[in-house]
């Protein structure tokens, strides 16, 4: 097994007002819920990739987490309060966190950064995982990209 060396930054991740719709039960069904929050998305005009980043808070591993309780949040960041809609997306905030960041480039579906973040970077740094769970910056993804181009920075919350 080859070992990946990354580039790992310290950095305040700040606090970030979202629209959110949680995801639980199989990743397989993810896109399922992430076209709601696009045709959410689309509804309200929020097509500013740069004003309105796109983000996933992972609290379970698909990997090792039984389907049923699998659970991840797909969010937008927003700068206005939003009404009730029929899609089920809500405000939430992720508040000011220390966090190592490292980016992946390739499909979000295979995400390297993570996996040398807990496995390498985690265990070699003495650092301690924080309260809160990694967030993955979707900075480019979509259909108009492809999947060797994407870009996500995952930001692993420390204590």
């Amino acid at each position: 097994m080859t070992k990946v060396i990354m580039d790992v930054e310290i950095v305040r991740f700040p606090t970030t007002n979202l629209v959110v719709i949680e995801h639980h039960g199989s990743p397989l069904l993810e896109h399922e819920t992430v076209n709601k929050l696009i045709k959410w998305r689309q509804e309200n005009n929020l097509f500013d990739n740069e004003k309105y980043r796109c983000y996933g808070i992972h609290y379970t591993n698909p990997a090792i987490t039984p389907l049923v309780q699998h659970h991840v949040d797909f969010a937008i960041s927003i700068d206005k309060p939003i009404a009730k809609n029929p899609y089920g997306i809500v405000s939430k905030t992720i508040p000011a966190l220390r966090c190592d960041k490292a980016r992946d480039i390739g499909s979000p579906d295979n995400n390297q950064a993570i996996i040398y973040l807990l496995e390498q970077w985690l265990p070699q740094s003495r650092a301690k995982i924080g309260y809160y769970p990694p967030i993955f910056h979707y900075i480019n993804v979509g259909l108009t990209f492809p999947a060797s181009e994407m870009i996500t920075d995952v930001y692993l919350p420390l204590a």
